[in-house]
């Protein structure tokens, strides 16, 4: 069957304001009359939900409310599941609508137009459904395409008003869904959701509720979604404490499970009573828990279920044993398992396994690989490692297992080395590629994504639903972005896409550097207090500043399109972009405003307090939008939804400030870039006197701060004392308002002297003690009242007649940079291949080898004549040993056998194995989770100055490769890697 679903259904062509008697147009609302909704009374309970939901979203763009009628008319959309709708069935029988098709198929449906199928209808828009969440699904898909979002309602996205509304509908088979279970788990619902519920929305019960449930379950129908983990914090009560809640999920059809520490859907947290119950433990307790799962499984006994098999302990802890020894806890477990099967089959009428999961997470995962067995039916769930880089996968002999695999993913977390609950900051490329793999490796019984409180997540949710829904619209990264195009289309229109796709691509590029909440180098369990950024002031053209600036663009552009959004669209994009946009960026400024203020006063620049102020703006911020989204945003109606500072950590808080020691004095003062220190005019042989060295190779800049180190108002003038040296400023006045500037000094190479004619570069010279005939000085001279001050400048310009037409890497300042996807050239391995991966990594692209199936290649001469391998040319000016720094995206390993590998060589040198894996929450992980970056290193022997070639070869598939550097000792420190050094 030709599966031919797209991510985004809503095409504007499917709206029309004229009418025509094409055999594939329907006229849902026509001036003359109106479509009659006709679903069967036998038919689900979801399915007349549906039909009510899809009368609303007509009535919202037409203002025409539908009628739900059993009697035909002219143009009916007739809506029902294969053998419960009388109509269809009769229709069937007469041969003039196939349901072989869909007809026993799981979650598969069909939409197509009937002309004339009975004397009374004219047209019949049919929507005909493999079983009740197919039909429910058709009739939603309806919905889509008359120009309402999924969001309509939990993000306020409003639809455009339309007179008429004209369905063009080919035939179209819709499924079966690539993953069979597909949803969401609520958690961490503290700060947000539950608060929301119990004092907003569902008052009555104080709770999140039926109610609250009943919304959460149309949106997943919305977006195709079948299965809900329910909210399990104590401050909510067990969701099968309200008899409401379960009922409510199977009129929506919803498939209810449970987490890791929720064995049996119990949720111990709430429900476990120790005075009445006892201790939490199967060895010494276990009839009062198995008393627990029974009550569970009778509750559950007629509704669609997905049982967490297995056990854990209380507050997502290790279970309590009576024995330490790991053999004994796996015979306890494979107990538990048996316990909790034989429960389940005494209370199904069929006699048959209910769905079953078990996951293996934490020290379960210690059990699980030591040999605890595990029926063949029963769901394996693989985790992320709480910052989306999935642990392990199934690997060959466990993909066949009968009962599958899925993947429990994290868009939100609470834990450590760090929380991140308040904004969605997950690259959606990184989902894509960490789920895209899962699929590959037949992770596809369940697919579930922790996002939290669900705002603001909700991108991140329909693209996860999307590619459970339908994996072949993304088979690869470009696709993300289409779907990100696809998606601001339909919900803010195609003038405003482009613009909403590039701003949303940047967010997510700097949250990939650095999360806005890690953004106070601080760490959790235990809660530590903010400490110093690794991101550097001083070099690299200052990492601090530069983030700040692309903050501000951020802020600048979100601002200038809120402006130009519609009136009707301004609530939802206040929720979708908006308000994440200035969350982000403000939480980074306040930190990094801090930072230099910090930096300042260590300089005694004045303009320390203007950091403060500006860092305290950003707190006062981010307080004020959060106050508008709680009070003022749709009248109240996301009164206390989100909270800004997810319990209380240091990130959150207002950074303490310092301020520069009084000076009597008003006078200029002056920081290089390279230098910590300010430039001392009294200071003979000042280190700071001498910008780092220019590269004709590079065409570097750098940059001068000047400065007051007093209130007041101060003149200053720079004469540069060479034509060839440029300034993007030459004079101004610094004052309370602007107490410093920052100048870019730069080379007009068409000016500056050459030096002599080479064929190569001089052998084994320091690159900062270039020998005169490769270097040309001068100087910056400043003037500001009757002081005056110089700052030398050093240009290296050869002429090597080996770089005349060089297109590869070159040395500056003792390092090369490159970015991994400029390979000079590739070559392709026995079975693999080395692809780029766009939108993912610090550079906004990563290498990869694929198939992710191909086996490893470990020995070197297998590496040598098997695997695929990239190559970069590059020119050094200096010769001996080097570093080869590899910065590689952190993922883990597939499953046992396999690694993080690859391997580097220089020239012709063998290749030396590189391994990027990390051992569960080691002290590596969390650096490399924090930064989003692992980067290990090898050593080489570069035995002459000149050209080379660096080959990075593939050793496991399906490591993703980021930037390298190639250290020969002039790197400084810094965050990440400088820019790339390419000519």
């Amino acid at each position: 069957m030709n599966r031919i679903f797209k991510a985004c259904c809503v095409l504007l062509s499917t709206i029309t304001l004229g009418y025509s008697q094409s055999k594939n147009e329907f006229p849902v609302v026509k001036l003359e009359h109106n479509a009659t909704i006709i679903i069967d009374k036998k038919d689900a309970k979801v399915v007349d939900i549906a039909a009510k939901i899809l009368i609303n979203d007509v009535y919202q763009v037409s203002g025409v409310k539908l009628q739900l009628s059993a009697r035909n008319s002219p143009y009916v959309i007739v809506a029902g599941t294969i053998g419960s709708h009388k109509l269809l069935n009769k229709w069937i029988k007469e041969g003039k609508l196939d349901s072989s098709p869909v007809e026993n198929k799981w979650e598969t449906f069909s939409i197509q137009v009937l002309n004339n199928p009975s004397k009374d209808i004219q047209k019949a828009l049919v929507v005909l459904g493999s079983d009740r969440r197919a039909t429910a699904y058709g009739l939603l898909e309806l919905s889509r395409k008359v120009g309402v979002s999924p969001w309509e309602w939990w993000a306020d996205v409003k639809p455009d008003k339309q007179a008429e509304i004209i369905l063009k509908q080919e035939p179209i088979i819709y499924g079966e869904p690539s993953v069979k279970y597909r949803g969401i788990f609520l958690n961490d619902e503290d700060w947000g959701l539950q608060r929301w519920a119990a004092l907003n929305y569902e008052p009555e019960i104080g709770d999140i509720g039926p109610k609250t449930y009943a919304k959460i379950f149309e949106l997943l129908l919305r977006l195709r979604a079948n299965t809900f983990w329910p909210a399990m914090h104590k401050c909510t009560q067990a969701f099968y404490s309200y008899p409401k809640n379960k009922e409510t999920a199977d009129n929506y059809a919803m498939v209810v499970g449970s987490s890791h520490a929720e064995p049996m859907l119990c949720n111990i947290n709430a429900e476990w009573n120790h005075k009445t119950m006892g201790e939490y433990r199967y060895d010494t307790n276990s009839e009062n828990v198995k008393n627990l799962f029974r009550e569970r499984a009778r509750q559950t006994a007629d509704y669609e279920s997905i049982y967490t098999v297995g056990m854990r302990g209380e507050h997502d802890s290790p279970m309590i044993v009576g024995e330490d020894d790991t053999q004994s806890q796996v015979k306890l477990l494979e107990q538990v398992i048996f316990d909790q099967r034989e429960i389940l089959r005494s209370n199904s009428e069929q006699k048959t396994v209910k769905p079953q999961a078990f996951v293996p997470y934490k020290e379960v995962l210690k059990y699980y690989k030591k040999g605890l067995k595990l029926p063949d039916d029963i769901t394996l769930v693989w985790t992320d490692d709480n910052y989306g880089y999935i642990r392990q996968l199934s690997n060959p002999s466990e993909q066949k297992r009968g009962g599958g695999a899925g993947v429990y993913y994290h868009t939100s977390y609470w834990g450590r080395p760090h929380d991140y609950l308040w904004l969605n900051s997950t690259n959606p490329v990184l989902m894509w590629e960490e789920m895209f793999k899962a699929y590959d490796f037949n992770s596809r019984e369940i697919w579930i994504l922790n996002c939290g409180d669900i705002k603001p997540h909700e991108y991140n949710i329909e693209l996860f639903l999307d590619m459970a829904w339908d994996i072949t619209n993304f088979k690869n990264s470009q696709d993300v972005k289409k779907h990100r195009f696809n998606w601001a289309t339909r919900e803010f229109g195609l003038k405003h896409a482009q613009q909403i796709t590039n701003l949303m691509i940047e967010y997510d590029n700097l949250a990939f550097k650095r999360r806005p909440e890690f953004m106070a180098w601080s760490q959790v369990e235990p809660v530590t207090k903010a400490k110093p950024t690794e991101l550097t002031h001083i070099f690299y053209g200052d990492e601090v500043t530069k983030r700040i600036a692309a903050y501000q663009q951020l802020i600048d552009s979100v601002e200038v399109l809120k402006n130009d959004i519609a009136v009707n669209k301004q609530d939802a994009f206040y929720q979708l972009i908006y308000y994440p946009v200035i969350g982000a960026a403000s939480l980074n400024h306040k930190w990094l405003y801090a930072y230099r203020n910090e930096f300042s006063a260590s300089q005694g620049r004045f303009s320390a307090k203007y950091y403060a102020e500006k860092s305290k703006e950003a707190y006062n911020r981010i307080i004020l939008e959060t106050k508008y989204f709680n009070q003022d945003l749709k009248q109240g109606k996301w009164k206390n939804i989100m909270n800004s500072a997810p319990r209380n950590l240091p990130v959150f808080s207002l950074p303490s400030m310092k301020f520069p020691n009084r000076n009597d004095k008003l006078s200029l003062g002056i920081a290089l870039e390279g230098y910590e220190m300010e430039l001392n005019n009294n200071t003979i042989n000042s280190f700071a006197d001498v910008l780092p060295i220019f590269n004709a190779y590079t065409k570097n800049s750098y940059f001068i701060d000047v400065f007051l180190k007093k209130e007041g108002t101060l003149k200053w003038e720079a004469k540069p004392k060479a034509d060839w040296i440029s300034l993007s400023k030459t004079s101004g006045v610094l004052n309370s308002d602007k107490p410093e500037e920052r100048l870019l000094v730069s080379i007009d190479w068409e000016k500056v002297p050459k030096g002599e004619d080479k064929k190569e570069a001089p052998l084994g010279h320091d690159f900062q003690l270039i020998p005169p005939s490769f270097k040309v000085n001068s100087a910056i001279e400043f003037i500001t009242n009757d002081e005056n001050y110089s700052v030398g400048v050093s240009v290296f310009n050869p002429k090597f007649s080996e770089l005349k037409d060089y297109k590869g890497f070159v040395e500056d300042k003792g390092y090369v940079v490159i970015n991994a996807e400029n390979y000079t050239k590739k070559q392709n391995g026995l079975d693999a291949t080395y692809e780029i991966i766009e939108g993912l990594g610090y550079t906004g692209a990563s290498v990869v080898a694929l198939p992710r199936r191909v086996s490893p290649q470990v020995l070197k001469t297998d590496i040598l004549s098997k695997s695929p391998v990239l190559m970069y040319d590059f020119y050094i000016f200096n010769f001996g040993e080097v570093s080869i720094n590899i910065q590689a995206v952190p993922t883990h390993a597939q499953f046992e056998g396999r690694g993080v590998r690859c391997a580097v060589s220089v020239d012709d040198a063998p290749p030396e194995i590189i391994d990027f894996e990390t051992i569960g929450r080691s002290a590596d992980w969390k650096d490399n989770v924090l930064k989003n970056a692992a980067v290990q290193t090898a050593k080489q022997i570069l035995d002459r100055p000149g050209k080379h070639t660096l080959k990075v070869w593939m050793v496991d598939p399906g490591v993703l490769i980021d930037q390298i550097l190639i250290d020969l000792g002039g790197w400084k420190s810094s965050y990440a890697f400088p820019e790339e050094t390419k000519i």
